[in-house]
């Protein structure tokens, strides 16, 4: 999945005035929509057991999400974040096996 993030977004004039950075969690935000696209439904319950920010993505400069499954444990998605060759980001998602990612279960 391939993203921008416009030099106008909301939360850039706060993380560093005059030398905005995307934020972590704006990235973050990337990969989990990654993953939902990927699980065709929307994500309620999840951790994050491992992320690496290794480089710095810069307003406007286009990244993608490549994303790995594990046949064995359909919950877990290995993620990078990559601008060209260069390795932003990289970790874990899990979705929580308690609670159904679509929100159904006991009691919903």
């Amino acid at each position: 999945m391939q993203f921008t993030v416009p030099a106008d977004h909301p939360c850039l004039p706060g993380h560093f005035p005059g030398r905005p950075l995307v934020p972590g969690v704006v990235v973050l935000d990337r990969v989990l929509a990654a993953v939902e696209a990927a699980t065709g439904r929307p994500i309620e319950t999840l951790g994050l057991p491992q992320v690496k920010f290794l480089l710095p993505l810069l307003p406007g400069e286009s990244a993608r999400v490549e994303l790995q499954s594990d046949a064995t444990t359909p919950l877990r998605w290995r993620f990078r974040v990559l601008r060209g060759d260069d390795l932003l980001a990289s970790g874990e998602v899990v979705i929580d096996a308690g609670r159904p990612a679509d929100g159904c279960g006991a009691g919903a």
